[in-house]
């Protein structure tokens, strides 16, 4: 099991760029961090999810005052 922003979820063997796209969030909207880093967008494609993962997805939101 990993655990995706505080949940467990069954998706070891999929890279974080394969997640992402799955999970309806737009891999140039957000930030990733994998294990307590920041994990640059050029590693998303390469980066396999593994049981005991921690990932961290947060959303860049437009708009403001």
């Amino acid at each position: 099991m990993v655990k995706v922003n505080g949940e467990l979820v069954e998706e070891a063997g999929k890279s974080v760029a394969a997640y992402l796209a799955e999970a309806g969030y737009d891999s140039r909207a957000v930030a990733v961090e994998y294990n307590e880093v920041i994990l640059p967008k050029a590693d998303y494609e390469k980066t396999i999810l593994v049981d005991e993962d921690v990932v961290e997805i947060v959303c860049f939101m437009g708009g403001g005052r």
